[in-house]
């Protein structure tokens, strides 16, 4: 029998496993800087196991950017490739390709409870999207919809790009100096991993000191371990992304709830769960109290965007004539 492939392709890393048994097997995480595009890097896998490329038959890669058309190109790193040329390439019979937090979003709703952490108590309304949202390399958004047969329909989406909203005297400041430098000050340029750096180096300039830090990862020790700088940018930083999420929230009518995911925010869960996270979650003036009642989760999951990708290919080859 011939092998299904599912892969989650980010900025910094791709995730690759076998669909077998409904369940992702035979995980390994590669580096996107050590292969010039998807095939090679589908190749290596492949030949880590063992395997040659003619022992797939189908695929499903999970893509950070926007999938449109037959031409794929990664937001967030050089790889690019056309689906039938890597279709025809590798020898499948089927190649699916769908945004990454699409396939994040399809793995909201394979969690066990005990996979995902509350950050903001609420209570779920029956029936209403979720909005699932997370920072990594970029700032993934995505929803789930309800199709009416209790089930969920994903709804992709770009919303890492809107403008970073601003609350405060001090979030003004902040992105002054980050506009100076980028012209357009995104979400995605506060809430990813090079995010935080510049959250950091900004706070630096406005107080006028010397920056001590040159990674987000560094940045993040430095807060949990009681650095009162860092753990100012940190605490920031969990206020924008409260500010992101109640926004989007607003605009879904996410009363089912909102999950976060990605690689980042377990490193700090206890401090998020702490933070103005909440409190700037429903800060929205005369409709603060149609957020007061979402719940706000953490996925803790392994590889939830993988799962997504397998289950997308389950649904897609269902669907599709033999």
């Amino acid at each position: 029998m011939r092998l299904a492939l599912i892969a989650d392709i980010g900025g910094t890393h791709v995730r690759f496993a076998l669909w077998r048994d409904g369940r992702p097997q035979a995980l390994r995480v590669l580096a996107t800087g050590d292969y010039p595009g998807p095939e090679e890097a589908i190749r290596a896998y492949l030949a880590e196991l063992g395997l040659l490329p003619d022992a797939l038959e189908t695929a499903c890669l999970a893509c950070a950017g926007p999938v449109q058309g037959d031409r794929f190109r990664l937001t967030n790193n050089h790889w690019q490739f056309g689906r039938l040329a890597l279709t025809h390439a590798l020898g499948l019979r089927q190649l699916l390709v769908i945004n990454d937090f699409a396939a994040m979003a399809l793995g909201m709703t394979a969690l066990a409870d005990h996979e995902r952490l509350t950050i903001r108590p609420g209570q779920a309304a029956t029936g209403c999207p979720r909005l699932v949202l997370g920072p990594g390399t970029g700032l993934g958004v995505s929803a789930l919809l309800p199709d009416g047969a209790g089930g969920w329909r994903v709804l992709p989406g770009e919303g890492g790009h809107v403008d970073l909203p601003l609350g405060s005297a001090r979030e003004v400041a902040l992105w002054q100096v980050m506009q100076r430098e980028l012209g357009h000050v995104s979400a995605e340029s506060v809430l990813s991993g090079g995010g935080l750096l510049r959250l950091y180096r900004a706070s630096c300039v406005l107080d006028g000191r010397a920056p001590q830090f040159d990674s987000a990862a560094a940045v993040s020790a430095a807060a949990l371990a009681g650095e009162a700088g860092a753990a100012a940018v940190l605490e920031q930083f969990c206020c924008w992304l409260g500010r992101v999420a109640g926004n989007h929230a607003l605009t879904l009518g996410a009363r089912g709830g909102v999950y976060l995911t990605g690689g980042m925010l377990p490193h700090f869960a206890g401090f998020l769960q702490g933070s103005g996270f909440a409190r700037c979650f429903v800060d929205k003036g005369v409709m603060s109290d149609y957020l007061e009642d979402i719940p706000v989760w953490l996925a803790t999951a392994e590889q939830p965007g993988l799962l997504g990708a397998g289950l997308a290919l389950q649904a897609w080859l269902e669907r599709s004539p033999a």
